[in-house]
């Protein structure tokens, strides 16, 4: 599907160069294909209001749509969600497992804040070890 690749790319172009209400015209349809990449974008341009009214609903449902696919960015930014209640109800434990699901997928930010959240028993039982081998497989001196 050529078209829709070069609509893709298209609308990430869109979208870095800033014109999100471009970006929302070539990424809807895409997104509602089920591209998780597309998702994303979605999600964030809700969140954000960028080129669209600032919806908390549709970033929820974009972000967890593209998640549950296993696009790792949108693991972080629902476990976000959920560690900071922001776009659903505040949830730590939930927020873990979709860190965990990152972190799985070499993301070093979710590794990073999942072994901040067993540091403090955040979401998890308190853990000093768990954390630190999460500090070290991201790279970090705890």
């Amino acid at each position: 599907m050529p078209d829709l690749d070069m609509d893709f790319a298209s609308g990430v172009a869109a979208f870095e160069a800033k014109e999100f209400r471009r970006a929302m015209q070539l990424l809807s349809p895409l997104a509602e294909s089920g591209r998780p990449e597309a998702q994303f974008r979605l999600a964030i341009m809700f969140q954000n209001g960028l080129g669209v009214v600032p919806n908390e609903a549709m970033a929820y449902k974009w972000m967890r749509a593209a998640a549950e696919q296993g696009y790792g960015l949108a693991q972080h930014g629902l476990g976000f969600m959920y560690l900071e209640g922001e776009c659903t109800e505040q949830n730590e434990a939930e927020a873990a497992i979709w860190f965990r699901r990152a972190a799985d997928q070499g993301l070093i930010g979710s590794m990073t804040t999942l072994a901040l959240m067993y540091e403090q028993g955040r979401g998890v039982e308190r853990d000093p070890e768990k954390a630190k081998r999460l500090y070290d497989e991201a790279g970090f001196d705890a």
